[in-house]
């Protein structure tokens, strides 16, 4: 398999100015895929963040596995890290956004209030790695389309400010990757959910680590969704490919089946799962 990597200059230049932005605002609002979050987490922003006040939206939960989310929130606010689950796409994230972030900024907003300032406008920075559905949130906090919005990686290439009718303001940021991926799965995962460009990766490859995952972990949603049978379930990721292929009537070309196995996933028609699992350490907590 291989390697795979993205990181165009205009992320590198993204990145830097998200540095220099970071003194005018009060909080930040990392966006990740419910799906991988943490595999969807930029390590340098998180970095960059960490002495701001900082909220994660677990995006895109409606394709995520409900349970594992749950789990994740639990998850972080052991941490010490507030989060929300949202599904931007078909939701209002204004109030439970607004409500969260005044939950942080509590102190900050008491001394204003003591010094007589009661109106003020909280100033958030919207962060987050290519493909997470952040202009989609944006756009659903603002309550109009401003956000420039696509179904690939890179749309959005400049930071713009944006404001909402509750004296909130947001700073929309390009979507930034990190140099190197210490973990070629973390590729794996960002390939399949779309959040790295196309042709810098072979889709094969892809599919066939998407069909192994949930051969091992959601076997019955690719049963169901391709009606297979127990002993098609049971073959090797590149036997049950060419098996896909040539029960949806592809005969052998399998790149066909590659290119709708990967739009059936995105477009969530493989069922709602989850690619990265709470640590183990964590779990073994809570079941203790």
């Amino acid at each position: 398999m291989s390697t795979i990597q993205w990181y165009p200059g205009h992320m590198a230049k993204a990145k830097r100015q998200i540095q220099e932005q970071l003194k005018l605002v009060d909080v930040v609002i990392e966006v990740v895929d419910a799906r991988l979050p943490e595999s969807s987490r930029n390590p340098e922003l998180n970095q960059l963040i960490q002495h701001k006040d900082h909220l994660i939206i677990l995006n895109k939960s409606d394709l995520a596995d409900p349970q594992v989310t749950k789990q994740w929130l639990q998850y972080y606010q052991g941490e010490g890290l507030a989060s929300l689950a949202l599904d931007s796409q078909h939701g209002q994230p204004l109030n439970p956004v607004l409500r969260a972030t005044k939950q942080l900024l509590a102190t900050k907003l008491a001394q204003q209030a003591a010094k007589g300032i009661k109106e003020t406008t909280i100033r958030a920075m919207c962060v987050g790695i290519p493909n997470t559905g952040k202009s989609t949130f944006l756009n659903r906090m603002i309550g109009k389309n401003v956000a420039q919005v696509g179904n690939r990686p890179g749309v959005t290439r400049k930071q713009n400010w944006l404001k909402t009718q509750q004296n909130f303001a947001i700073l929309d940021t390009p979507g930034v990757l990190w140099p190197k991926f210490a973990d070629q799965l973390i590729g794996q995962k960002l390939a399949l959910t779309g959040a790295i460009k196309e042709g810098l990766y072979h889709e094969d490859d892809i599919v066939l680590f998407a069909l192994a995952f949930y051969q091992a972990n959601y076997p019955q949603l690719l049963q169901q969704h391709y009606q297979l049978s127990a002993e098609q379930l049971q073959l090797a990721p590149v036997d049950l490919l060419m098996a896909l292929t040539k029960k949806l009537g592809f005969r052998d070309e399998y790149e066909r089946m590659v290119t709708r196995f990967l739009l059936d996933y995105r477009k969530g028609k493989l069922g709602r799962i989850t690619l990265d699992q709470v640590p183990a350490t964590w779990q073994a907590t809570v079941h203790d």
